[in-house]
């Protein structure tokens, strides 16, 4: 674990000394102080097309950060050739994987403290109401939400070639899976013969990443997820993690690794 933590620490600090939050962050906080000074006819209602727009540009931006660190993390340590000598350590390929993805992981939770933390005082001067249970499902869904996507990455980067070839391949995927994923089910059922058997066993083998958009209840305030199964789908993010964690370190283990 020592091993795990100290590889963590130092993708910690890798995103401190980079400059992608702080760009992302202003902008988005520049965009929503802008569109939050406009006042419509009058509308207090408007407040809810301000939720929209900043849980949006959250979205994208923390979604941004995790495939982009987690993208070059692997490929980086090759090019910079300091994964041998860190190899040669006492340190297993399964403990650099590992490390790699809870090091991307807490930076994700770390982006995600100061968005949300942006957001719910913005949101809150705005309508005067803290609804703080609701914002806590929808910051932890997003960071469960995170994980999967940390966790598919790296194992990408152990399969294509380039970060860039990666991040794009997955940005594909995972926009694919939250606006297809849900309709799957309808579509198989419109399709005869093996095209709709295939179309069933991809609707339930892929991780439905749909479920962790919470943004609809935070915007019209309906309140919180019942927590069952609030807990039920953070379990089943947390499988999925451990599903395409998994993955990376087996085809770690099989890589060969050249000078």
């Amino acid at each position: 674990m020592n091993n795990i933590f100290a590889i963590a620490s130092v993708v910690l600090k890798e995103m401190y000394r980079r400059k992608d939050f702080y760009v992302l962050f202003v902008l988005t906080a520049l965009i929503t102080l802008v569109m939050g000074s406009f006042n419509i006819f009058n509308d207090d209602k408007i407040v809810r097309y301000l939720k929209e727009i900043c849980l949006l540009l959250i979205w994208i931006s923390s979604l941004v950060i995790a495939i982009t660190t987690a993208a070059r993390q692997i490929p980086a340590e090759r090019e910079s050739r300091t994964i041998f000598p860190l190899l040669a350590k006492p340190v297993s390929r399964n403990q650099m994987i590992v490390g790699k993805f809870f090091g991307c992981w807490l930076a994700c939770a770390l982006v995600l403290v100061v968005f949300y933390l942006f957001f719910g005082i913005i949101s809150g001067t705005r309508e005067h109401f803290w609804p703080i249970a609701a914002y806590f499902q929808a910051a932890f869904f997003h960071w469960i939400f995170l994980g999967v996507v940390v966790a598919m990455v790296l194992w990408g980067s152990l399969i294509f070639a380039a970060p860039s070839s990666n991040a794009t391949i997955c940005f594909v995927i995972i926009f694919g899976i939250m606006a297809l994923g849900s309709h799957l089910h309808k579509l198989a059922a419109a399709m005869h013969g093996i095209s709709g058997t295939i179309t069933t066993i991809i609707y339930f083998a892929i991780p439905h990443l749909e479920f962790y958009d919470l943004r609809d209840w935070i915007i019209h305030d309906w309140g919180t997820v019942a927590w069952g199964p609030w807990a039920i789908g953070a379990l089943y993010g947390l499988v999925y993690s451990a599903i395409f964690l998994g993955l990376a370190c087996l085809s770690f283990r099989r890589k060969a690794l050249t000078l």
